[in-house]
């Protein structure tokens, strides 16, 4: 199959879009109905250690779930296809969301969430697998920055799909109908045909060891994954928790950190688009992702200052590090032009599921180690956390190699 046939418009790109935009509807409507969710299945919302407990342990639950199911489905997708695992991921994740809309213990909602966290860690990686392989690398840089693009405001939908019905057990059963939907459309789409060239070869595929008995293709895995810690930074911690930081800003807030969530989603999808015009203006995916760092910074510090000094400028400012962090396909898209075919889809499934589930070890610094054990402020350890975010994601973007121009017609060797 020649990549030239396909256009950025083409019936795989839009297909990969909306798989994206169901994918991260179920991923994020946990964050946008939280508190009534937890009221739902008996969590005192007066009772702050509680919901924290309670959400600390349904997230975390979701994103082991993205973690183990990024190793399975990237497997998957280098072994019998990366159709193979946008078919099987969707089913999964659409039977776990109708699940999770009739959860009665926070329990069984972690055990949901930990379900559909499986299944939906393998549709970006396999969307931006086959996009990357279906188009010239001409236009590849644009057609992955479409599909993050448009596939992020599935968070917008998430939220106002809840403030329309105000009915929790509706929305995910919602996103369980999506997902069926998105099946349906899944059955024009074409296989990739550097895949299916690859299948007649003698090469190992899919084995996610290789990426730890070669030095070099370990040093680029851990690259590929750190390059992309900011972006969960600023949604996991900042705008998830934008009510609670606002309230030590400033005093008086009614911040929702729902609203605050919809509007970063706003700007991460107009970031990943736009990003993917600047890598291709400049023929440099590095070019690109640096500056979206430097905005980053500039907004984190805007975040903290004087400032932020009210609801509305809290919302601006979630919009503008939402938009500075909109590198998510460039950095998917790099992971991907990394490897060979043979691991090709794991690498782009793995890499952004691990960097989800590098949430809880930011968790873990954030809340345990300087709330907790040493006693900081929320403001303290907000802004130490992310210093030590953006410098250890500096340092890898400093040793990441270009792939503008990367042929991706290749195997790796063992």
């Amino acid at each position: 199959m020649n990549a030239k046939k396909y256009g950025i418009l083409s019936l795989p790109v839009i297909v990969a879009a909306l798989g994206y935009f169901v994918d991260i509807y179920d991923l994020l409507l946990f964050t946008i109905v939280r508190e009534p969710s937890l009221q739902g299945i008996g969590v005192l919302l007066t009772d702050k250690a509680q919901v924290l407990s309670a959400s600390t342990k349904i997230i975390n639950w979701q994103m082991v779930g993205l973690l183990i199911g990024g190793v399975i489905w990237g497997t998957i997708g280098d072994k019998k296809g990366r159709l193979s695992v946008l078919f099987g991921s969707i089913a999964l994740y659409s039977i776990a969301n109708f699940l999770t809309g009739y959860v009665q213990t926070v329990d069984q909602y972690a055990w949901a969430r930990f379900v559909a966290g499986v299944g939906l860690a393998g549709e970006l990686g396999a969307g931006i697998t086959l996009v990357s392989e279906l188009l010239p690398k001409e236009k590849r840089g644009v057609g992955t920055s479409l599909v993050a693009g448009i596939g992020l405001f599935g968070a917008v939908f998430a939220y106002f799909i809840y403030k329309f019905t105000n009915d929790w057990r509706l929305c995910y059963k919602i996103g369980g109908g999506l997902g069926v939907f998105l099946l349906v459309l899944r059955i024009s789409v074409a296989e990739s045909g550097m895949f299916r060239e690859l299948k007649g070869q003698n090469v190992q595929r899919g084995n996610i060891l290789m990426f730890f008995t070669n030095a070099t293709r370990f040093r680029k895995y851990m690259l590929a994954i750190l390059i992309g810690l900011p972006t969960w930074y600023v949604i996991g911690v900042l705008v998830n928790l934008s009510n609670r930081f606002a309230k030590e800003l400033y005093g008086d807030s009614h911040v929702e950190s729902g609203r605050a969530i919809m509007y970063a989603y706003i700007g991460i999808a107009i970031g990943d688009i736009l990003i993917g015009l600047v890598s291709q203006y400049y023929k440099s995916r590095k070019k690109a992702l640096l500056i979206f760092y430097l905005m980053s910074i500039v907004f984190l510090a805007l975040f903290f200052s004087r400032i932020n000094g009210s609801d509305s400028m809290m919302y601006l400012i979630c919009a503008l590090l939402g938009f500075s962090t909109g590198f998510w396909a460039i950095f998917v898209t790099m992971g991907a032009e990394q490897f060979g075919t043979n691991l090709r889809a794991t690498a782009a499934t793995t890499v952004p599921n691990m960097v989800r589930g590098a949430l809880p070890l930011i968790n873990l610094m954030f809340l345990n180690l300087f709330q907790q054990s040493w006693g900081w402020s929320l403001l303290k350890s907000g802004i130490i956390t992310g210093v030590i975010v953006m410098v250890v994601t500096l340092i890898a973007f400093y040793f990441t190699e270009e792939t503008f121009h990367k042929d991706l017609n290749y195997v790796e060797l063992p």
